[in-house]
Formats: structure tokens, sequence, C-alpha cells
């Protein structure tokens, strides 16, 4: 909760921000914690214009807010379904697609939970707030039965709009992530990655700022984003939420074939060795 306000009130106090315009944070989701920070920090005051979620192929997040269904397998229509023509991915029954960004391959996202409590208390309970918490409770739990018996649940319309009042969500293949990897490697200078790499973690090599595989979902969904919501009335944090060091893979797939890079240069003292 603590660093979307500092992130908040960096942004505001430098020469780039716009008075008066909007600022979305967009956030690498897998398990749901880090949004729903965002989400806790929102109703405590934090102006968020919206909270969006950005997901590898593992979209059941996604699918959830394209169509009210919270399902592991896509029984609602092209809505529900998930997947890129180019990769073919599609929202999997029987368990979670490996992808290059392994800390979002997470089939059930157990604080999702949270999130829907909030909202039922909104919407489905009525009453004394006693009453209408354990309404909400009970509403929960019938839901989550129902994913565990039947793989899944849908929600009445007025709980899905107020969802989307505080979040978007957008979906990135593995495909996009290599291609942003690449774009901000190429796109960045040392000026820029000196000015951008406080407060972040991704790392530079010879000036240029490399992400990790993540994080680069993040900036894919944020350039999304910023196409429904332009700036200069809108401006976009995306959060950075793990270091290239650790993905070798995914960071050699998109710069392996860079003049001069050497993935040990990405590496911190600690990982040396």
């Amino acid at each position: 909760i603590t660093y979307y306000f500092h992130s908040y009130f960096s942004l505001i106090r430098s020469p780039e921000f716009t008075a008066g315009s909007k600022i979305r944070f967009v956030v690498p989701t897998g398990n749901f914690g880090d949004i729903l920070a965002g989400y806790f920090a929102k109703r405590m005051g934090l102006p968020a214009d919206k909270l969006v979620i950005a997901t590898n192929e593992n979209d059941i997040l996604h699918r959830f807010w394209r169509s009210g269904h919270y399902e592991k397998k896509p029984v609602h229509g092209k809505e529900a379904e998930g997947g890129f023509e180019e990769d073919g991915a599609k929202a999997h029954e029987d368990g979670v697609r490996e992808t290059l960004a392994p800390a979002m391959d997470i089939l059930v996202s157990s604080n999702f939970e949270r999130l829907l409590w909030f909202l039922a208390y909104r919407v489905v309970g009525s009453g004394p707030s006693t009453s209408r918490a354990v309404t909400a409770g009970q509403t929960v739990k019938g839901w989550l039965n129902d994913l565990k018996t039947e793989g899944g649940f849908g929600v009445e319309p007025a709980l899905l709009e107020a969802a989307k009042e505080d979040f978007e969500s957008e979906r990135v293949s593995d495909k996009e992530t290599i291609a942003t990897i690449q774009s901000i490697y190429s796109q960045t200078s040392p000026a820029a990655t000196n000015g951008a790499s406080s407060g972040t973690t991704g790392t530079s090599h010879k000036g240029h700022y490399i992400l990790d595989p993540h994080s680069a979902i993040g900036i894919a969904a944020s350039l999304r984003s910023a196409q429904r919501a332009p700036p200069p009335t809108t401006h976009h944090i995306a959060l950075a939420t793990a270091h290239p060091a650790k993905f070798s893979k995914a960071v050699e797939m998109a710069l392996g074939n860079e003049d001069g890079f050497d993935f040990t240069t990405v590496l911190p003292e600690q990982f040396v060795g």
C-alpha cells in the first residue's frame, strides 16, 4: 500500500506531471495480492482513476472482467475464452500454461476472494453492516464452492459493473512480452535509464534499461491502456515486480542477439557465482 502512495507523490511532484490529469496504476498480476493492495490504497484515498490488471496467458482474471465468469475453462463464449491468434493460448481446464513469467502462472488467484467479499458486501448484502458482512461471506463461500465442484462461477451484472468501476484488465502473450523487453531496451539511453532506474527493479546494460518478463507485461498493458486513456490527461504508473537477473531465459530470448549484450552484466553482486 505504501509504495502506491509513494509513487503517486513522486509523480505529482515531477515536472512531467500535468496538473489535473488522472492517474492509472498498472500491475502485473498472478495471485492478485499486489493489485489488491492498490485497491485498499484507493479505498484509503489514493486518487487513482483505474487499477489495470495485467495478466499473462493464464488469464482467468482477465476473462472475469470480460464476461463476469470466473472459470478454469472457457464455457461462456468468446468473451470468456481468452487466447490470442498469434500464440493460440486458451484457458486450460487441467492446469496452467507455462509462460516466461512464472510468478504469474497461477490458475486460481487466492487474493481475489478478498475483493469478491468487498464487492458482494456492496452489491449483494442489505440491512445493517453485520448482516451484510455475513451475507457477503456466505455468497463468496458459495462461489468458491462452485469453483471447486463445477470449475467456475458467474456473478450478477451489478457486481461486475462494480468491479469495473475500479479495475480494467489486459492479457499479454509471451510473444508480446519478449517484444516489450526488446522495445524498452532499444528505446532507452544512458540518460533516460539513470532517471528511470530510481525506485524500479529493472537494471541497465551499457545504458539500456532491461525489464524482467513480469514487469514487461505491465509495460505492455500500460501502452494499451494509454490508447484508451492517453496522455496528457491521464498518466500511467506501471509497477515493476521482479528483477531480470532471475529470468535468464526470457531476457536472453529477447536480447541475446543485441550487439555486445552479456547476461552476466545483468546480475547484481549477490547473484554472481
